[in-house]
């Protein structure tokens, strides 16, 4: 039987996908290897496991990129074309539409199949050349009000609710506060978040309660928003039911505070404001410096974790993205001390925005 490698091989030749086929451009993320061949894109799960996911499985990874497809087309409707099967008989690979493999016996890994998705209408690209309108917000403020109109409220107790995020406190703090980081001001802003979570348990009860946690998208950051007319949103988190569920709000917090580090500051309000109204919910905005800061630390860990990987991928980037985090929290945290807090959370140097 074949191994990855040799898996890998053939993907990145341009037979594997017909004979005109472009020679394919590949990209490793943490999770996937990507394949960009003229204007479709193919993803090969990683056999790898952590705390969240176990892709370890030719099983797994089949029932993954199913979930992958069938969420993802929620928000990016014409864009997730279905699973490919490579199949391996008498020493050949074969990459096949799901429709037409046979011999399921001889599929040796699935990949799911996406429609090329244009580079330059990318949310974050836009952002990095000022070329992101108020109407391209308000388009996409009307694709996720009606996503989120549509979508089941998640089954959980607000006492659950809350837990996940002490979890993942615990997490932060876990990573962040390593010695080997020396990351300034991570400890005061874990310490300050804390403090907040718990000032603040009574509205993330609240928003449980109420049934304000949905079944939504778990990943919602401007590389993975294309502004196309409707606007699409993927790479929505398939491979754990937990990371999808949330408040709207708080997913609508994250996307504002990543277009914030990216340069646009005035994206938030927008958003916020507009799905607001159509959602007919109005949350206080303490709620959403809470969601914020709790954001962005969770951005600043994961950007550190890639340091405790055998062999991190482009180690120097990360300390300087996490301490740009870190500085975001400590903004939304300086916003939830002031007149519209929801009490003050600790006396310390102002600090800016993100």
């Amino acid at each position: 039987m074949p191994d990855l490698a040799d898996k890998l091989t053939f993907l990145q030749r341009s037979e594997a996908y017909g004979d005109a086929a472009q020679r394919p451009q590949c990209i490793e993320t943490h999770m996937s290897w990507v394949f960009l061949v003229g204007d479709r894109v193919y993803k090969l799960k990683k056999p790898v496991r952590f705390p969240f996911l176990d892709f370890t499985t030719l099983k797994a990874r089949e029932f993954y990129c199913r979930e992958e497809v069938r969420l993802n087309r929620r928000l990016a409707p014409g864009v997730y074309l279905g699973l490919m099967a490579l199949q391996w008989h008498d020493g050949t690979f074969e990459l096949r539409p799901q429709a037409l493999a046979n011999s399921p016996e001889n599929t040796v890994d699935w990949l799911v199949c996406m429609r090329r998705l244009p580079k330059d209408r990318m949310l974050d690209q836009l952002i990095a050349q000022g070329r992101v309108a108020p109407g391209d917000i308000d388009a996409l403020v009307a694709v996720l009000g009606a996503f989120y109109r549509s979508v089941p409220a998640a089954t959980l107790s607000p006492d659950d609710y809350l837990a996940r995020f002490q979890y993942e406190q615990a997490a932060n703090r876990e990573v962040l506060l390593r010695p080997q980081f020396h990351l300034p001001d991570a400890a005061l802003a874990i310490d300050r978040l804390d403090l907040a979570l718990a000032q603040g348990a009574g509205l993330l009860r609240e928003r449980a309660s109420g049934q304000r946690v949905l079944d939504g998208h778990g990943d919602l950051r401007p590389e993975h928003v294309c502004l196309l007319q409707p606007p699409v949103v993927i790479d929505c988190l398939e491979f754990n039911p937990q990371l999808r569920q949330a408040d709207p709000f708080d997913e609508l917090a994250y996307l504002g505070m990543e277009c914030e580090v990216a340069g646009a500051p005035w994206i938030a309000q927008r958003l916020a404001s507009g799905c607001a109204a159509a959602l007919g919910d109005d949350p206080p905005p303490a709620l959403l410096q809470l969601y914020t800061a709790y954001r962005a630390l969770v951005r600043a860990r994961l950007a550190m974790a890639h340091l405790l990987d055998p062999v991190p991928r482009l180690p120097e980037q990360w300390p300087p993205r996490a301490s740009r985090y870190i500085a975001c929290a400590m903004a939304a945290l300086d916003a939830l001390a002031g007149p519209a807090g929801i009490a003050p959370v600790s006396a310390a140097m102002p600090h800016g925005s993100c």
